[in-house]
C-alpha cells in the first residue's frame, strides 16, 4: 500500500474526526477506494472504536433512480437509523465514471434530494469528514494522468493544517465584526450581503479533506447583485459552465447557463431554499492551483470565492438570524485573479487575489 494512503487514512481519523473509544464509526466509499477504506478501518480498529462499511457507487444510485423514474421518494430510514446511531461519518469520493449520473432526469435527482434531506442534516450533526481517494475516472475528468492526480490529492490533504489555520485565521478575524461584504469581478460580477451577526469558520481539514477555506452564511434576504460564475461546476455528470445569476432580496429571480442548464432548473426548483444562498467561501488553500472539475478541492483555490445556493451550515448563522433550509448545496466558483476585489464594510480586503495582510497588496 502507498505510504500516503496510510497517512490520509490517519489524518482522517485524528485529525478530522477524532475517532476515539467507543465510537461508532461509519464509512462510505466506492470499492475504487478500498485501499483507504482498509488503513481507515484498521486505525478505527487500534482506537478501540466500530466500524460499519457502506458501499457509495454511482453506477447503484443511477440504476435506482432511472428505474424509480419518479418524482415522489420516502426517506430510507433504515439509513436514517444507522446515522442516528453513529458518532462519526466519513465519506470517500473517487470516481471511476464521472459521467455515471448524466442520463438521470434532474427532476428525478431534486426529488430524490428532498427525501434525503433529514438524513443530510442527521449527518451534519455528527463529526463528519468528507474527502477523495485519487482513482483513475477523478483524474481523466481532471485531465491529469493518474501519478499526477495521486500527487495532487495527496499533496492537497497533507497539508500542515495547524499553519493553514493561521494563514486563514486572519480572515477570520476581518469577518468576524463585518456587517457587510461586497464582491466585484470584472464586468459581470457585483454583489453585496450582509453577514452581521454569523459566524466565520476557519476551515482547517476536518470536515473537507481537503480544507483550505474561511466560509459563512449570509443573511438570508439581504444579497443582492449579479454573479457570474465563470469557473464551471460538474454537477450529476454534466458540466454546467457560463452561469449567470440575479439576487433581489436574496432570492434567485433570473439565472442561465451557456451549458446544461437545465441542470440549474432541477436544482433551483427544488425546494424555496434552492433559491437563496447558504455560503459564502473565500478560498485560501495556495497549494491547490489548478482546476479540477472536483468541487471538494476547487472551492479551496487562492484566488477564488464560491458562493452555494441552498442550505446553510447551522454554525455559521447567529441566533438572531434564520437559517437557510433546503435539500440542495450547489458551489459555485468566482475567479477573483483579475479585475476583482472583496470589499468588507467599504474597505477593500483582497485585490486580484491578495489580501490586505500578504506580500504585494
Amino acid at each position: 500500500m502507498d505510504p500516503r494512503i496510510r497517512e490520509h487514512a490517519q489524518t482522517i481519523v485524528d485529525h478530522s474526526t477524532r475517532v476515539e473509544e467507543g465510537d461508532n464509526v461509519v464509512v462510505s466509499a466506492p470499492p475504487v477506494a478500498e485501499d483507504l477504506v482498509t488503513a481507515i478501518c484498521e486505525l478505527v480498529g487500534e482506537r478501540g472504536a466500530y466500524v460499519v462499511t457502506t458501499d457509495s457507487n454511482s453506477r447503484f444510485d443511477r440504476a435506482y433512480l432511472r428505474a424509480s423514474d419518479s418524482e415522489e421518494f420516502e426517506t430510507p430510514s433504515h439509513q436514517l437509523a444507522l446515522f442516528e446511531e453513529a458518532d462519526v461519518l466519513i465519506n470517500v469520493r473517487a470516481e471511476e465514471n464521472a459521467t455515471e449520473m448524466s442520463d438521470v432526469d434532474p427532476e428525478v435527482n431534486a426529488a430524490w434530494r428532498r427525501a434525503y434531506q433529514p438524513i443530510q442534516k442527521e449527518a451534519l450533526s455528527k463529526r463528519w469528514c468528507l474527502t477523495q481517494y485519487p482513482a483513475k475516472g477523478s483524474a481523466q475528468l481532471a485531465g491529469m494522468s493518474t501519478e499526477e492526480y495521486e500527487n495532487f490529492v495527496y499533496d492537497a490533504v497533507s497539508l500542515d493544517w495547524e499553519k493553514q489555520e493561521e494563514l486563514q485565521a486572519q480572515m477570520v478575524e476581518i469577518m468576524d465584526d463585518a456587517e457587510e461584504v461586497r464582491i466585484v469581478s470584472g464586468d459581470e460580477t457585483d454583489v453585496t450581503m450582509s453577514v452581521a451577526g454569523n459566524t466565520t469558520i476557519n476551515d482547517k481539514g476536518e470536515h473537507n479533506l481537503p480544507g483550505g477555506e474561511v466560509f459563512t452564511a449570509p443573511v438570508k434576504e439581504s444579497v443582492n447583485g449579479e454573479v457570474y460564475f465563470d469557473l464551471p461546476l460538474y454537477r450529476q455528470g454534466r458540466e454546467v459552465s457560463g452561469v449567470r445569476v440575479t439576487f433581489e432580496d436574496g432570492e434567485v429571480v433570473e439565472y442561465s447557463a451557456e451549458r446544461n442548464e437545465e441542470v440549474l432548473d432541477g436544482v433551483f426548483d427544488t425546494d424555496e431554499g434552492a433559491r437563496y444562498l447558504g455560503e459564502l467561501g473565500i478560498g485560501m488553500n495556495r497549494s491547490i492551483d489548478r482546476f479540477t472539475y472536483n468541487m471538494l478541492f476547487d472551492e479551496k483555490m487562492g484566488d477564488t470565492v464560491h458562493m452555494a445556493v441552498g442550505s446553510a451550515y447551522p454554525e455559521t448563522v447567529g441566533d438572531d438570524n434564520e437559517v437557510n433550509e433546503s435539500a440542495e448545496h450547489v458551489d459555485m466558483i468566482v475567479d477573483m485573479s483579475e479585475e476583482s476585489r472583496i470589499e468588507v464594510d467599504g474597505e477593500v480586503v483582497q485585490r486580484n487575489g491578495t489580501f490586505v495582510f500578504e506580500d504585494g497588496f
